[in-house]
């Protein structure tokens, strides 16, 4: 069977496939352009995320707004989403069982969205994306290329309100992933 967006958020919508659905006010699939080049991938929904129903809201959203507006792009012309689709208990990491829950919409969503470039955003999105455990401390700014998709591990924009002397590594991973982009697209 095929696929489509109406099927992956009915889907969406219904799920119970771990315990996290019981805690949520709303589930946060994803938004952005359906056929965005560029998808960004998170952890999981926030509390400010949890009650609108939409991903990267809070101020971890608005850094991560203008991180993509000073390299030219509109969060309109990507495609956010998380690696759990509901809000984990007190913000934290998503348990395996519940990564692995969401997993499957994780994939229907890279399916449906085709993007050619893929930005995980901390250490469990590397770690549900790719399959390793990576530090983001060693391993930001380090292209991954998968099945002709590319991978660009950088820091969570949460990390970055944490520690701001991260936000220069940060602004270099993006300068990558404006190359990156203009280089897939043929321009100079």
């Amino acid at each position: 069977m095929r696929i489509n967006w109406a099927e992956f958020y009915r889907e969406i919508r219904e799920c119970e496939r771990c315990a996290l659905y019981r805690g949520r006010l709303n589930v946060v699939p994803g938004e952005g352009n359906p056929r965005a080049r560029l998808m960004l991938i998170g952890e999981g929904p926030g509390q400010q995320e949890d009650r609108m129903g939409r991903p990267f809201v809070g101020p971890s959203g608005e850094l991560l707004t203008k991180m993509l507006h000073a390299i030219g792009l509109e969060r309109s012309e990507v495609y956010i989403c998380n690696i759990v689709k509901c809000r984990p208990p007190k913000n934290r990491n998503p348990e395996p069982e519940e990564a692995q829950a969401c997993l499957p919409f994780l994939r229907m969503q890279v399916a449906l969205v085709r993007p050619k470039i893929i930005v995980l955003l901390g250490k469990v999105a590397c770690r549900w994306t790719l399959g390793e455990e990576i530090s983001i401390t060693r391993g930001h700014g380090v292209w991954h290329e998968r099945k002709g998709v590319w991978f660009l591990p950088t820091f969570h924009p949460s990390a970055l309100l944490r520690d701001p002397a991260k936000k220069a590594d940060a602004w270099e991973d993006f300068q990558k992933l404006r190359e990156k982009m203009r280089e897939l697209e043929g321009e100079p």
